[in-house]
């Protein structure tokens, strides 16, 4: 008995320090690519063998701790660093344990899940939103006079210009949703997680709406927003910015989705579509990820934001996404 207990003891001490040798090749492997991304935004940076790009970052990861580490968490270190190299990181984060900033929240509010704080600091909680779920994307739409958010665990929300909710759903995907935004033609609203692209009927019969999910889709989306054209009519323009630096647009009409036959239904309905059905145009104009796609009326022009350090950001007219160039 008493072998089997030195030889379990042993063991242990044993993973221990292998688990402390993986903590520290890790922290250096962060220190490198904070130092990377501080020249990149320097404009110092000279790309060479020894960079470290997400993949690598990802599979260096992978090798140090296991298949414990999973790839969403990762992937959100890994862009939480290269949005901003300064921000306070720890290990655990890899693993879904989030640290929380200088201004903890109150013990008694922390017993629900906090949305966000409207300009009056009044809390705004709901209690659908998951635990340890984040919120993603806020967007106003100031013609309906509601304002729509979502969390990377798939809840779309709905508020009224009195912050009550008037339409929820929780979208049933294995990925998170990194953005949203509101299509003024279609009144649905749209989301994008990594693989899919989502399309909420908000205003159908049911208790959360029918929604639905195109997919495959080649790169993982990172941000969406809608285009306003004038002259466009019963169709929608979406563009998608991705990982790959790629900026796609993606046209849709209500005869995708059969709309009109969806809102007489009284059950929600979830319907997968093939994105071989649709048409989606897309044009590299960056060599790292779009942070960020924004449409911007007065100049009839769209707006694109990236971490890569030679083409940092793009204004061009959406058009020019069909060109063969």
């Amino acid at each position: 008995m008493s072998e089997s207990k030195d030889c379990d003891e042993n063991c242990s001490a044993l993973e221990v320090l292998d688990f402390k040798n993986a903590l520290k090749q890790f922290q250096k492997l962060v220190e490198k690519i904070v130092i990377q991304k501080k020249k990149e935004r320097l404009g110092w940076y000279i790309k060479d063998d020894d960079e470290i790009d997400y993949d690598e970052f990802y599979r260096t990861t992978q090798t140090l701790f296991g298949p414990e580490v999973k790839e969403h968490n990762v992937k959100a270190f890994f862009r939480k660093i290269s949005n901003n190299p300064d921000a306070r990181t720890e290990w655990c984060e890899i693993f879904g344990y989030f640290i929380e900033g200088n201004g903890a929240t109150p013990s008694h509010l922390r017993e629900e899940n906090t949305v966000f704080l409207t300009s009056e600091k009044q809390q705004i909680t709901y209690r659908v939103v998951k635990e340890r779920d984040m919120i993603t994307s806020i967007v106003k739409v100031p013609h309906l006079d509601f304002t729509i958010t979502s969390s990377q665990k798939g809840v779309l929300t709905i508020f009224n210009n009195k912050m009550k909710v008037l339409a929820t759903t929780s979208v049933k995907d294995t990925a998170w949703i990194n953005g949203c935004d509101f299509l003024t033609q279609l009144k649905c609203v749209v989301a994008v997680t990594e693989r899919t692209i989502i399309v909420w009927d908000y205003t159908s019969i049911g208790k959360e709406g029918n929604y639905f999910i195109i997919k495959p889709i080649e790169n993982s989306l990172l941000c969406v927003c809608m285009v306003t054209m004038s002259d466009q009519v019963g169709e929608d323009n979406i563009l998608m910015g991705d990982d790959k630096g790629y900026v796609s647009l993606l046209k849709v009409t209500s005869d995708h989705f059969g709309l009109k036959q969806c809102k007489g239904k009284k059950e929600s309905q979830l319907q997968i579509l093939d994105s071989k059905d649709f048409n989606i145009v897309k044009r590299k104009l960056h060599d790292d990820w779009v942070l960020k796609v924004k449409y911007i009326p007065d100049l009839n022009c769209f707006g694109s934001c990236s971490s890569d350090s030679i083409h940092s950001f793009v204004l061009d007219d959406v058009k020019r996404l069909e060109d063969n160039l």
